[in-house]
């Protein structure tokens, strides 16, 4: 830290009680200085010598009888005079970082300037600020900081606009030339491996990175702060990613974890404008230099603090341009009064819609024709897409526990992911079966049109075991998981067996199979429709001999899948899946008339 002593003779200033200054010597002082509660007992002619607004003051006492001056609203208060009053008696005293503004404005105040004395105060603090503070890197910081209790003395002596000058100065120097000490205490975020030389590791460590200011401004009020980053953006010679990485940092510094803490009173205030004011910083280039975490947060602070609608329709523009880099846990934002919901499902909603108009316009969506042992699948050639599809199936699974969300928002949710963007529907079985788990009262229509939304098709073999045995499934749906999972199997045996004679017809199996399956699947929704009518006659014991019906048919189904592989073991027959659907319709029958 830069420092500047003034004056030589030793300190005869001295303090009696809090409220009591004078100066120790054999002459009587002649003057009483109030500042604040604490009087000063002088002598006029080191006063005069130095100060033009003394000179005038004591005039007017003198002709009012009166050795007592009164120096109302004195800036930087008694300690400020007396670095002030030290100077007038030539005493030692050291200007530094912390209190070089206070003597500033209190000599600006005295009118400690040339035309009284050459080399008076004024003066000499202006050489130090320009030759010692503005050259330094962290002084600069702290003489700009303490700027706000001056206020305005330190903006119209424009202390204010020079240390913003200074620092911006610096932050758009080349980080290879930068030579003066900094805070960094956040991990490097690229590091070089240690190959073959030690000395391109520690080159590579000790380099400084280009986000180096990022903590030290860190310690600024937010006004403060908001100019000097307006500077950096200005002045075009700062990555944008770097300038959200500021962003950052001084978000997560000021804004509390706690929920609690930031909507606090007394806090809320200052909470909302730091908020607003991150976000009205944030570059102009569609969130490409924050991370969608960040802006995710951002936008949970925005929302519980009640930053303005302008800011935050700004906010969720960004995030809907890269929402596929999201997480689930970064979804989970609380919702406010009047929604009956734990998180905000609504604002999901038109994040989602947001980013697939913005993902229309950019690629329409191109899907890809891909052949995975034998089947179609039609999926997105846009991995965005894709990881959109995850995120949405994830977060689905996350608010399915949420005894308040309703059936139409769950389903408005689920159908605006478009198929290509979900070549499996794991994820969308898992939050299906939570819904259907922690919403026991729904009816027999909305359980059907919630599994709607699942296509067996697309469930690998561990989701279809487990969706085969879920009481919780309507059977029509069990039905077609068994079938479909039953074509698989019959496909992949068949397409094993016409490889080992012609490797170009693998895959016919399936075809046949899946042929095969739609000509079976009105007759099996004929018999599950006979089944409910027959049930509605005693719902509770009907529920019952329902699902053991259903097991019934697990069983019937697994034992004749077992039974076509080892039939095609042992024989060329290629339509074995014909063959079977007596049996299949033979078991619905049979199941029908256990239940009879």
């Amino acid at each position: 830290m830069k420092f500047m002593k003034l004056g030589s003779k030793p300190d005869s200033l001295e303090a009696r009680g809090h409220s009591t200054r004078y100066v120790s010597s054999e002459l009587a002082t002649d003057v009483t200085i109030n500042v604040g509660e604490v009087k000063f007992y002088l002598h006029k002619f080191p006063l005069l010598s130095k100060s033009k607004r003394l000179q005038k003051l004591m005039s007017k006492a003198s002709e009012e009888d009166s050795d007592d001056i009164y120096l109302d609203d004195f800036p930087g208060g008694p300690k400020a005079f007396e670095i002030c009053a030290k100077f007038c008696y030539e005493m030692t005293v050291t200007l530094n970082a912390y209190n070089v503004v206070a003597a500033r404005c209190a000599a600006e105040y005295l009118e400690m300037t040339e035309d009284i004395d050459l080399g008076n105060l004024v003066f000499k603090i202006e050489v130090f600020l320009n030759s010692g503070i503005f050259c330094c890197w962290k002084d600069s910081i702290i003489v700009l900081q303490t700027c706000n209790s001056f206020l305005p003395w330190s903006e119209d002596l424009k202390i204010i606009e020079r240390c913003i000058g200074s620092i911006t100065s610096k932050i758009a120097v080349d980080p290879a030339s930068v030579f003066w000490s900094y805070t960094y205490n956040r991990k490097l975020t690229e590091r070089k491996k240690l190959v073959e030389h030690k000395m391109m590791f520690l080159d590579h460590i000790e380099s400084v990175p280009k986000d180096w200011w990022v903590e030290d401004i860190c310690e600024l009020d937010i006004d403060l702060y908001k100019r000097v980053m307006i500077c950096v953006k200005s002045n075009g010679r700062t990555d944008s990613i770097v300038i959200a990485e500021a962003l950052k940092v001084y978000a997560m510094r000021w804004l509390p974890d706690s929920i609690d803490a930031l909507t606090w009173e007394e806090h809320a205030s200052r909470n909302k404008s730091l908020v607003e004011t991150v976000i009205c910083l944030l570059p102009c280039d569609n969130g490409i230099g924050c991370s969608c975490s960040f802006l995710l947060k951002l936008l949970k602070f925005a929302i519980l603090v009640g930053a303005n609608e302008s800011a935050r329709e700004e906010l969720m523009k960004k995030i809907s341009s890269k929402l596929h880099e999201a997480c689930v846990k970064d979804l989970l934002i609380p919702a406010k009064s009047p929604q009956i919901t734990t998180y905000d499902v609504d604002l999901v909603q038109g994040l989602l819609n947001q980013y697939l108009i913005h993902e229309q316009g950019r690629c329409n969506m191109e899907v890809i024709e891909e052949k995975d042992n034998g089947k179609d699948l039609y999926i997105s050639s846009d991995k965005s897409l894709l990881n959109i599809g995850k995120l949405v199936d994830g977060y689905l699974g996350e608010i399915a526990h949420e005894p308040n969300l309703g059936l139409s928002s769950f389903v408005n949710l689920s159908q605006s992911v478009p198929d290509c963007a979900r070549p499996s529907h794991d994820g969308l079985y898992r939050a299906i079966d939570i819904y259907l788990k922690k919403h026991p009262d729904l009816t027999k229509a909305e359980r059907k049109k919630l599994c709607r939304l699942m296509d067996v098709k697309k469930l690998t073999a561990n989701a279809s075991m487990h969706a085969a045995q879920n009481d919780r499934l309507p059977l029509r749906v069990i039905v077609q998981v068994l079938f479909f999972e039953q074509v698989r199997a019959t496909a992949r045996i068949q397409a094993i067996h016409n490889n080992s004679h012609d490797p170009l017809r693998v895959g016919g199996g399936e075809k046949r199979g899946i042929n095969r399956c739609q000509s079976l699947k009105v007759p099996m929704m004929k018999e599950e429709g006979k089944l409910s009518k027959k049930n509605s006659k005693n719902s509770r014991s009907g529920m019952q001999l329902l699902r053991s019906g259903s097991r019934r048919i697990i069983d019937k189904l697994w034992i004749v899948g077992k039974g076509q592989q080892e039939n095609n073991r042992s024989s060329e027959t290629s339509g074995s899946l014909e063959n079977n659907s007596p049996t299949m319709s033979s078991a619905l029958r049979h199941q029908r008339h256990s239940i009879s």
